[in-house]
Order: structure tokens, then sequence, then C-alpha cells
């Protein structure tokens, strides 16, 4: 099965400015990608491109298996912007009337009522939107982008406006996510975000990915810290695999452990260590 997502030798040139240079770049089904990187960094060029919104001037892009921006990729896809405008005037029932319509979507009333569970505005369904908080109309964004029953997501600072209960319950609408094989692009500047719900990072700087993976594979060990009867020890410069060997040595001393726990490089530091100056 195709990618969800999947762009080769991206590279799009606005005059002299290039905004993405070589992005190579998968998102499999069922998969959190967090799309990490400083302002100017291309983030927002590469998610435009997959939306079919810009055209790159070199590589490809797709979305399932379809060309971005042709009528099947749109057609499986949502987007959720960061600075999205939806009319104050309407209720958050009529604006996924009208997604739905936009789509093409027959989900009706079924599908409308479904969506505003998933992101917690059951009871706000004849609210106006104009009446919401920002956190609000930030998890209405998210229903609209979810109309049609899409296998793919661009999200674009999905919780930047959320408090922590609302940044939790977008957490828990991304698990779900995951468990119904939707895959999803989350562009985000809240690394601990990130950090909690992404199966992989990826890093661009000065339109290249500069690092990608797993957060845990990317992290370094920086020590191992045990505490014992009255104090507590560091060890620099060893890793999980040496644990066992090292409370083995400390028992046999006659030494009471009460924990251990290993030290690795958190993902801003490993952000911060990518992008290098343009971090600044």
């Amino acid at each position: 099965m195709a990618a969800a997502f999947a762009a080769r030798g991206l590279v799009k040139r606005f005059g002299p400015v290039t905004a993405l240079d070589g992005v190579d770049l998968d998102v499999e089904e069922g998969e959190l990608v967090g799309l990490l990187g400083p302002n100017g960094a291309g983030k927002s060029t590469l998610v435009k491109i997959g939306c079919g919104l810009v055209r790159a001037s070199a590589g490809e892009a797709h979305v399932c298996g379809a060309p971005a921006g042709t009528r099947d990729a749109r057609t499986v896809m949502g987007y959720l912007a960061e600075l999205f405008r939806f009319p104050g005037w309407a209720t958050a029932n009529e604006l996924l009337v009208l997604h739905q319509r936009l789509a093409g979507s027959g989900g009706g009333a079924a599908e409308r009522a479904e969506l505003l569970d998933l992101v917690g505005l059951t009871e706000a369904r004849s609210r106006r939107i104009e009446t919401m908080s920002k956190g609000m109309q930030q998890r209405l964004g998210i229903a609209q982008a979810l109309v049609g029953t899409p296998r793919f997501l661009f999200l674009d600072e999905p919780t930047s406006a959320l408090d922590p209960g609302g940044r939790r319950t977008v957490r828990r609408l991304l698990e779900e996510l995951r468990r119904r094989g939707v895959a999803v692009l989350l562009n985000s500047h809240l690394l601990s975000e990130i950090e909690l719900v992404c199966d992989r990072v990826a890093i661009l700087s000065r339109g290249k990915i500069v690092a990608q993976g797993r957060p845990s594979d990317l992290a370094r060990p920086r020590g191992v810290e045990v505490d014992v009867d009255g104090a507590t020890r560091l060890y620099e410069g060893v890793g999980r695999d040496q644990v066992p060997d090292i409370v083995a040595e400390l028992v046999a001393a006659g030494e009471q452990v009460y924990g251990v726990r290993v030290l690795e490089t958190t993902l801003e530091e490993i952000y911060l260590e990518a992008v290098g100056e343009e971090a600044g």
C-alpha cells in the first residue's frame, strides 16, 4: 500500500529564495509524524505543496498514491491551517454542513454528531462560532478537517490556542485517529506535545531535513543516575545497557539501591543541535 504522504526530491524556489531543497519524507498509514523547524525553514511550504496550494519547482509529492493537488489526493486528505477563519454567525453544526458539501461527504447528521463528540463539542453544536473560545474554535477546526473520513491529515499548530486540558483532548483524539489508521503530519512548535504523541519527527532547517526518526532513536545517552543510601551517584557517558552491571556492582559492594534514572538528550536538545544557529 502507498504511503499516506510521500515527498521525493521536493524543491521549491521563490525567485532567488529556495524554500525547500530536496526534501524526502514519508508518512505511513496510521503514523503520526511531527514536523519541526524554525520560522522560515520551509514547513508551511511543504504542507502547501502537499495540499496542492503551491506547485513544486522540482520533485514530487503524493497523498495516498495520488499526485498532490489532484482530485484523488484531495478526496482522501483533511487540512487545518494555523490561521483559519470561520464565519462567526455560523453554528458548529452549520459549519460542518458547509464542509460536508465542499468535501462531497454523504455522512449527514450522523457524521456531524460523531465529529462533534470526538472533539468534545457535542453540547456546542448550536452555538455560534463568534461566541466560542479560541480553544473551542481550534477543536471545531479539527472536526472540519475530519469531514469525509480522510486517510491523511495535515494539521498546522492544532494545539497552539489550547490550555493543558484542551491539549490533552487533542492528544487523545490523535491517538484515536492512529487507532483508526488515519495518518497525520503535525506541524507544531510545542516540542513537548510532539514528544508525547508522535511516532516520528522530521526536523527542517533551511529547506532541508536535517534529522528524522523516533525521538528515542535520535536521543543520545547522557549518563545514569543511581540513588543509593544518602546520595545520588552520576555515571557519565553510559547508557541503558550498562545499568544492570552498575546496579550489580553497587549491590555487591553492600550499597542499597533505591532508584535508577537513564539520562538522555531531550527532543528540545536534539532540535537545537539539528538547527544550530537558525534556532535563534
